[in-house]
């Protein structure tokens, strides 16, 4: 991904992660567990989290030399999959309450971890611009 396309990704995964859990704490109160509510609210932080690290890698990426910025915008795309992943995943199973949409959440979560130590790697190895 380029630095307008995570800047768009964050800022349209920050809107979402806002609105998500707005709709949590005010929509769901009624239809849902307050299990459920928690594993939901548990998706909200997770997404509000890596749609600001999606923003941060953009404002990284002319701070590094080519290689680091071809890095870390390969990380953001990585970090978007992991917000679909594992953030996804809670919504859905908090919607459905069909608890084997849970088996897809821990690859959001491996997602992340590759995320946040490629742009380690990047920063690492990369020459300041």
């Amino acid at each position: 991904m380029n630095e307008r396309q995570l800047l768009l990704a964050g800022s349209l995964n920050m809107f979402a992660a806002v609105m998500l859990g707005a709709f949590g704490a005010h929509g769901l109160k009624a239809w849902v567990s307050v299990e459920m509510l928690a594993v939901w609210e548990t998706g909200v932080i997770y997404h509000l989290v890596h749609a600001l690290g999606l923003l941060i890698i953009a404002l990284l990426m002319p701070r590094l030399d080519a290689k680091g910025a071809s890095a870390v915008g390969k990380a953001g795309a990585v970090m978007f999959a992991g917000i679909v992943l594992f953030s996804g995943s809670l919504y859905l199973l908090t919607l459905t309450g069909i608890k084997l949409i849970g088996v897809v959440t821990p690859f959001g979560g491996v997602a992340f971890l590759l995320a946040w130590g490629w742009v380690a790697w990047a920063a690492w190895r990369s020459t300041p611009s």
